[in-house]
């Protein structure tokens, strides 16, 4: 449910944007303050569940998740659907960390893998299956069932998790510690953090439609607490002896590089996840749910390179992995960059498929990569940090890809109309032409040649976008292939240990 939710809602988002009366770049603001809010909650699940207990703080974020995703289905505006949104994040950010470490506790060591194993499948399929049930939810019923869809799902879930699940000995100990060492929620770090993550998403999302800090108020304000809340966060967290994020682990050249290839990789993987289902609706007449079927096939080779590359892991170094998908995923974006007018549905699935070979290799062996050489007291923040990584790299690469896209079809724009001066030649001859494909249809002398004007300047609407989304496909594959000479600055790791699973 958790994971889905970070894309069910993309193929959706034309609907919700009709549904509310709100611009489509608008609307990508439900994908962002989900990811946005699940990072927030990410960095301080470590501690809750260990204060107040793994069984307990499940309860609670499988509510708080179900009870906002039902919230979201009856919306009456973007505002309140955003709120909700908020709330789903939030209740959603706890639930991933705490199924890891449940699962770890409940499986014996011999049999802790094939628990992991199906886990991870549920992970990196969830986010290729959520367009697709989003679409066929949208064109079916409505898009609130992209939504409503997890109350009954929710309700049977909490209903066994407090029937089955138990905390394990360990646990209890640690929280009866916690108690007696008086170690106390770095709530200071917390809201820091939380404030600038926020704001900085504000800004990347609002900052085009405002012009920036030239006349809006709203974004002088949101820019001075980004780099304000920036500022104070650094020295607060490198100073605090238990920080609610580790930052001195980004010192670390294994950690860090491997906290970046997250990051880019979350952009990749989100951004495409949107912008794919996005174009193939708006410029070549897909349905949603055809639309979220162009995902499709990609999902079933992610699948299969799954427990390919679980076992390539068992005798290749993560750094190779890493860098040979990043290679394929960048080919599968450098594909992406050949769209034109008659672009096919398998044109489309083939780059999916590309990306859906390449990002198992990479999620996998990050993993692994990340943890070596950290003791074993701060697995619990690599993990989180991981984890923020992907959600706040999934976040601003839609912000980013909205940015680009917005940018450079005022460009092309611009420069595509320079070429259309109605006294030349090739102006007239296409109008000729069309005005007289509009008459043999029906349209008078005058009207025919509305119609023809019209239909060249819907034609130079859709260049200006394909070329405006060719350039967000370029910007994407830079940011995949810089991934390749991140990966080979990685050290070796012992190959076969089993490093902590990561969401």
């Amino acid at each position: 449910m958790e994971v889905l939710d970070t894309t069910i809602a993309n193929v959706a988002l034309r609907y919700i944007s009709g549904g509310l009366a709100v611009g489509p770049d608008e609307a990508a603001w439900v994908v962002t303050s989900y990811l946005v809010a699940n990072a927030i909650t990410l960095i301080a699940s470590s501690f809750l569940a260990k204060r107040y207990g793994r069984k307990a703080f499940f309860l609670w974020s499988v509510a708080l998740f179900t009870l906002a995703s039902v919230l979201c289905g009856f919306a009456w505006s973007l505002e309140s659907l955003l709120l909700f949104r908020v709330l789903q994040g939030l209740g959603g950010g706890g639930m991933a960390p705490l199924a890891q470490s449940i699962l770890a506790d409940s499986f014996p060591p011999a049999k802790r893998g094939q628990a992991f194993a199906l886990y991870g499948v549920a992970i990196v399929v969830a986010p290729v299956i959520g367009p697709t049930l989003g679409g066929w939810l949208s064109d079916n019923a409505s898009w609130h069932w992209c939504f409503l869809i997890n109350g009954p799902i929710g309700l049977i879930a909490l209903g066994l998790m407090y029937w089955l699940i138990e905390d394990s000995e360990a646990a209890k100990r640690e929280r009866r510690d916690l108690r007696k060492k008086g170690v106390r929620f770095d709530l200071v770090g917390f809201l820091l953090v939380a404030t600038f993550l926020g704001s900085l998403e504000v800004v990347l999302d609002e900052g085009q439609r405002k012009d920036w800090f030239g006349t809006s108020t709203l974004m002088n304000v949101f820019g001075v607490l980004t780099v304000v809340s920036f500022c104070a966060m650094i020295p607060w967290l490198l100073t605090r002896k238990n920080p609610v994020i580790d930052l001195r682990l980004l010192n670390s050249r294994q950690f860090g590089s491997c906290f970046v290839v997250m990051l880019f990789t979350g952009a990749v993987l989100i951004a495409t996840t949107q912008f794919i289902p996005q174009i193939t609706q708006e410029y070549y007449g897909y349905t949603a749910t055809l639309s979220g079927l162009v995902l499709g096939p990609g999902g079933l080779v992610t699948v299969a390179m799954m427990a390919l590359v679980g076992r390539l892991s068992s005798f290749v170094q993560p750094k190779w992995l890493i860098a040979t998908g990043g290679a394929i995923v960048a080919a599968g974006m450098y594909d992406l960059t050949r769209i034109y007018g008659d672009t096919t549905f398998w044109f489309f699935a083939w780059s999916r498929i590309y990306i859906g070979i390449g990002l198992p290799m990479i999620f996998l062996s990050v993993t692994s990569a990340s943890y070596e050489g950290l003791p074993k007291d701060r697995t619990d923040q690599a993990s989180a940090l991981i984890n923020v990584a992907r959600n706040v790299g999934g976040s601003l690469g839609v912000s980013l890809a909205q940015n680009i896209l917005a940018y450079r079809s005022q460009f092309h724009q611009s420069r595509l109309v320079e070429s259309v001066d109605p006294s030349s030649p090739a102006y007239q001859q296409t109008l000729a032409q069309a005005t007289r494909y509009f008459q043999q249809h029906g349209y008078a002398g005058p009207d025919a040649q509305n119609q023809a004007i019209a239909w060249i300047g819907s034609q130079l609407s859709t260049q200006v976008a394909y070329w405006a989304y060719i350039d967000v496909f370029w910007v994407l594959g830079a940011m995949t292939a810089c991934l390749v000479p991140l990966a080979l600055i990685l050290k070796d790791v012992k190959l076969g240990g089993g490093a902590p699973a990561a969401h």
